[in-house]
Order: structure tokens, then C-alpha cells, then sequence
């Protein structure tokens, strides 16, 4: 089957906000059992947060949302990015890589200079493959082990990521 077009922008009104919400809730609360009835908080409500959806366009179905980031600013010129979810059926497709670029791309377009993720454990070595770089040790977050990440976002986008589409 070839690869489908990507597509990641952030949502866009109230519907496309449920839609980013739903993927998350399916991913974090359902299937990983990260939260026991909701992974909202404070950082949803927040004009600062940016939702982001990831669309993939398969030939025969035309597109789809398939994953959820977002990312809000911590202080001037530090960003968080959190809350990656992709379903399963397009974790083959590297959905997750690409939402993980936009949200940088995005923060560093918005005068970020660094940004901060709190990522599990059994994905640091995706991570540390995109360019970022572990912070301290292995720590309980959300109840779970996670590695404090980071990258550095003035470093032109070309040469922190290889060139993939």
C-alpha cells in the first residue's frame, strides 16, 4: 500500500478541538490507561495551547485524523510539548514524526528557543532519533517513568532534522 499525504495544522474551532480530544482520550485514557477517565487539564483551556491534528490522506478513503499534539509556551522562548497520541492504525506511517516536527517547527517559528517534553520511556530513542537530547534521569510523571527531553529550537530546521517526507 503506498504511503498516504501528511498533513499536520492546528485544529481548527470547536469540532476539530473534540476531534483532537477524542484522539487523545482514545490513546491515553482507553488504550495506555495513563488516565483513569480524562487526560484534560488546566493547559486545554489555555489560549497559549496550540492542538494540533495530524491528517493522513489514503487513497481510497480520502482524509483522516490519525494523531494529536500539543504545545504551550512555559516562559518567554521555552516551549512544552505533550500529549502525542497517534492511533494505531497510522503509527506505521510515522504520524508521530511528523507531529513531533511540526510542534517544533511551530515553537521555534514562534520565537522558542527551546523546547521540553516529558516522554516515556519506551519512546526516548524516537525522540533522541528527531534530535532531541535527554535532561537529567528517568522520573515518575503522570504516575509513569519518563525521561525529561529536549531540543534546542535556534538551530536551523534543515540541519537538526534529516529532510523526510
Amino acid at each position: 500500500m503506498p504511503r498516504p499525504q501528511l498533513l499536520c495544522r492546528p485544529a481548527a474551532g470547536p469540532d476539530e478541538a473534540a476531534l483532537h480530544h477524542r484522539i487523545r482520550h482514545e490513546v491515553f485514557v482507553l488504550e495506555q490507561e495513563v488516565f483513569a477517565a480524562s487526560d484534560l487539564d488546566a493547559h486545554d483551556a489555555s489560549d497559549d495551547t496550540i492542538k494540533v491534528l495530524a491528517w493522513a490522506a489514503a487513497p481510497l478513503t480520502g482524509w483522516e485524523p490519525g494523531g494529536a499534539v500539543r504545545l504551550y509556551p512555559l516562559e518567554p522562548g521555552i516551549w512544552q510539548g505533550d500529549r502525542l497520541a497517534v492511533l494505531a492504525p497510522f503509527r506505521a506511517w510515522n504520524l508521530g514524526g511528523h507531529l513531533v516536527r511540526y510542534a517544533v517547527d511551530t515553537a521555534a517559528a514562534l520565537g522558542g528557543v527551546e523546547m521540553v517534553a516529558h516522554v516515556q520511556t519506551a519512546n526516548v530513542r524516537f525522540f533522541e532519533r528527531l534530535g532531541w537530547q535527554r535532561r537529567g534521569e528517568e522520573e515518575i510523571y503522570v504516575g509513569l517513568p519518563h525521561q525529561l527531553m529536549s531540543i534546542d529550537l535556534t538551530v536551523r530546521v534543515g540541519a537538526r532534522l534529516p529532510a523526510r517526507s
